[in-house]
């Protein structure tokens, strides 16, 4: 069966609904990372925290807090790329018994549909665990070469190397907490992507559920308020 003849198989409506999948995905990612002048999310600000915490740790002796902390974010990505592994496992399972998956989905629904359809769906699914899956795994990296840029600072102050090393090893900490943040809201809309096997209303009332919970997190909840009571230098 081509493509063409596959979409054939899905109604206007899945098509909607699996676009606007798409829009959320693209949209609060974007919102998240470029809000408004005033408005910042709590990954913006977090962006500010983690400079200071590079700058603060030069003055640092020792450093052991600092080596515990970039190995507590190493553990929290490769548990995570674990996690994402073992899910994309199980939906692949699911992929090769897709007959009952259909019996399910057709006693809840009381619809009908080739078994194709549900092996689509499913692949929304494990598509989204691997992006996940493959943003953790680069994050965990990219942790590992902050602390290797992290050893490399000097510890004289006076050093012309110190602070300009330290502003590397910070560079690096946020692009990896972004690929971890990325790779966190691709879990979240492949949880969410799973409500399309109840079919394409049930699959946008789960976008824009995910879509609301992340945007209140990031600009309404109280870890946001709690970081704009003493902000970084940079928000301030």
């Amino acid at each position: 069966m081509t493509v063409i003849q596959t979409l054939t198989l899905f109604s206007p409506l899945d098509l909607a609904a699996l676009f606007w999948l798409v829009l959320a995905i693209v949209w609060i990612g974007w919102r998240i990372e470029s809000p408004p002048e005033g408005q910042p999310s709590v990954s913006v600000l977090m962006v500010g925290f983690r400079r200071e915490w590079m700058r603060n740790m030069i003055s640092r002796e020792p450093r052991v807090f600092d080596a515990q902390l970039i190995g507590n974010l190493r553990q929290g990505t490769a548990f995570f790329a674990s996690a994402s592994m073992i899910a994309i496992g199980g939906t692949l399972a699911v992929i090769g018994n897709t007959d009952q998956l259909a019996g399910l989905v057709t006693d809840l629904t009381h619809g009908n549909a080739p078994a194709i359809v549900w092996e689509v769906k499913v692949l929304l699914v494990v598509a989204l665990l691997a992006n996940a899956f493959l943003k953790f795994v680069w994050a965990h990296r990219l942790f590992g070469y902050c602390a290797v840029l992290m050893a490399s600072v000097p510890n004289d102050p006076e050093d012309p190397r110190t602070y300009p090393r330290a502003e590397q090893a910070a560079d690096v900490n946020i692009t990896a907490a972004r690929s971890y943040n990325r790779a966190m809201r691709s879990v979240y809309f492949a949880l969410a992507s799973v409500a399309w096997l109840l079919g394409p209303a049930a699959l946008m009332i789960g976008v824009v559920v995910t879509t609301a919970v992340l945007y209140r997190r990031e600009f309404a909840s109280e870890s946001r308020a709690s970081l704009l009571r003493v902000p970084s230098e940079k928000t301030a």
